[in-house]
């Protein structure tokens, strides 16, 4: 399946846009989605949209087209937003339903353009004069959907879409401005923690419609005609950019091939590839997916290609070709994508066939994105990072007599080095990046207690510029309630390039109360533990980047006071001798270099 985008004139009647005014329609559009982001922060309950992040905002033109979107959102919240709007349009038209102003619509069809089915759309179309010019949407990962098991992830055991929770396909919350109280009874009913996740979508409604009045403001003080020219004409510029880019490449064909633990103890369904090709052509840049592997039918780790395959590839195309520490601020919207098709043949991990689940989808989708960037080395290998440590997700939950309690931990990964600087370490990685749940927010709200939280101890892969390095944090139930995982990078290390070392695996570790240990693997389904039983997750380190021969051995010695790397490593992988007060004994290393051919 390929998707492309088609170009759009810049026009005001049969006049081009003024820039300034246009520039100034841009700076409006933006500040409007930032403060949709905000007051949703602000309003939301739970912290994995108040502390991590886990959200989008964006506007829409009448067309469904993305004309901006809040600078704190993360990019697989943000990017599917148009996929929403499109999947929507989709089935209004299958059953033939109209927007009406006052219109309020809930959707998380992961086969209508959502991401997975626990990342749920608030669409609220905005109307001049009963005239549709445009869509201000949200979207909030949420952490039950009421699915088979507590918590919106490491629902890693589901048989179908059926299983995975909650289908909302384009329902109207809001009919005209009036509450459709048996759908918003229904939802409260077959959810845990309903007010928790109630309040959270609540607060999305509201800062969706605040975007909506905002948008409208903003065309009734510049004209209707205006704004779009403005839209079309920032469209435009963002394509330019993008295909200016890609112009700058050699033209050819790149290919790659990752790899995804998948279930470690069920050989049909771990070790999953990932094949991607790129092909330059002038201009154009397809990204193609044959090779991958076929989709599961029963677990959940096939991708939505709108939603998830799709977001993975352009935020890592736009994040190598156009570096905002090289370009700056770059106007996100649909125009960035029209270079790009991507092909993703039916009935694969990336384009799977309904009711295969998806809700594991975010671990492969990590692979699809550092798979992309491993090809596009080929091309550009200043601009890219060594191979990225991936993340994992646990879903802690339990019951109260109040009631369930869910949470959602995201545990970072890091990235590899990168032509002049070391990875960076203990992140969330690619298409993701959401910050990490502070301790005292985890310990003021919920019954855990954080007893480790610091960086992984000599972790950091050697190379010219070392890799990132993961993090190691231990959390200890406070009371009876159950855990599942979604992760990944147990069993493949992050690549190393142009000479430097592999990452590090990750790995998880189950401490019971009464003692022993047992090593758990990165996809694991709901499983009960007492008060008293600890969990230690270990971070993935990010690969190496060049030849660490290379390395200047001051920040050798560096990395020993800090811990990143050992006296053995700092003598046997940069060929570098320290001192007994790990000072740089110059005499010692250039023999050692000298000897090593460094």
């Amino acid at each position: 399946m390929a998707q492309a985008r088609p170009r759009t004139a810049t026009k005001l009647g049969s006049k081009p846009i003024d820039p300034v005014t246009a520039s100034v329609i841009q700076g409006a559009l933006e500040s409007i989605a930032v403060e949709m982001g905000y007051k949703l922060m602000r309003m939301s309950y739970s912290s994995i949209i108040r502390e991590s992040e886990d959200f989008g905002a964006a506007l829409l033109d009448a067309e469904g087209r993305q004309l901006c979107e809040s600078r704190q959102s993360t990019p697989l919240q943000s990017g599917p937003i148009p996929g929403y709007v499109k999947g929507m349009k989709q089935l209004f038209a299958e059953r033939g339903e109209t927007l009406q102003p006052g219109d309020v619509v809930m959707h998380n069809s992961a086969y209508h353009g959502a991401s997975h089915g626990p990342d749920v759309a608030f669409i609220v179309p905005a109307f001049i004069k009963r005239k549709l010019v445009g869509y201000s949407v949200t979207t909030a990962h949420h952490l039950d959907i009421g699915a088979s098991a507590p918590g919106s992830c490491g629902i890693v055991d589901s048989l179908d879409a059926y299983a995975e929770g909650l289908q909302f396909k384009a329902l109207k919350v809001y009919d005209r401005g009036v509450l459709n109280k048996p759908l918003w009874t229904m939802v409260r009913d077959n959810i845990r923690a309903s007010s928790l996740v109630v309040g959270d979508m609540e607060a999305q409604i509201a800062a969706a419609r605040i975007g909506a009045d905002r948008f409208i403001e903003l065309m009734e003080r510049y004209g209707q005609s205006t704004v779009e020219a403005a839209g079309d004409a920032l469209m435009d510029h963002s394509e330019r950019l993008m295909r200016q880019a890609i112009q700058a490449l050699p033209d050819g064909s790149y290919s790659a091939l990752g790899h995804v633990d998948g279930f470690q103890n069920d050989p049909e369904r771990q070790d999953l590839k990932i094949k991607v090709t790129v092909t330059i052509k002038g201009s154009d840049l397809i990204v193609d997916l044959t090779g991958t592997d076929k989709q599961i039918d029963d677990r959940p780790l096939n991708m939505p290609l709108e939603g998830t395959v799709d977001c993975a590839i352009w935020l890592t195309v736009r994040s190598i070709l156009l570096d905002s520490a090289v370009h700056g601020h770059i106007q996100q919207n649909s125009g960035l994508v029209r270079p790009i098709t991507i092909v993703a043949p039916k009935g694969t991990l990336v384009n799977p066939n309904f009711p295969a689940p998806t809700i594991a989808r975010f671990c492969p989708g990590n692979i699809v994105a550092d798979t992309l960037m491993r090809a596009l080395a080929q091309a550009v290998p200043t601009q890219v990072s060594a191979g990225v440590g991936n993340l994992k997700v646990i879903a802690y939950s339990g019951v109260r007599a109040g009631g369930h309690w869910v949470h959602m931990d995201i545990h970072e990964g890091s990235y590899g080095g990168r032509a002049g600087k070391d990875g960076m370490d203990t992140v969330d990685t690619l298409y993701a990046n959401t910050r990490n749940n502070p301790i005292e927010d985890i310990e003021s709200h919920l019954p855990l207690r954080v007893l480790r939280y610091e960086l992984r101890e000599e972790g950091a892969a050697a190379g010219e510029w070392r890799g990132g390095v993961g993090s190691v944090r231990e959390v200890e139930l406070l009371e009876d309630g159950a855990f599942s995982v979604e992760g990944d990078g147990h069993m493949f290390a992050p690549w190393g390039f142009e000479g430097g070392q592999g990452g590090k695996t990750s790995k998880l570790l189950f401490r019971p109360k009464g003692g022993g240990e047992q090593s758990l693997p990165s996809m694991m389904p709901n499983k009960p533990c007492k008060a008293g039983d600890r969990m230690v997750l270990v971070g993935t380190c990010g690969g190496g980047y060049g030849n660490p021969l290379k390395r200047e051995p001051a920040r050798v010695a560096s990395d020993v006071r800090d811990g990143f790397v050992t006296l053995e490593s700092a003598r046997a992988d940069y060929a570098v001798a320290l001192k007994p007060d790990l000072s740089v004994d110059e005499a010692a290393t250039a023999s050692l270099r000298r000897a090593r051919g460094g």
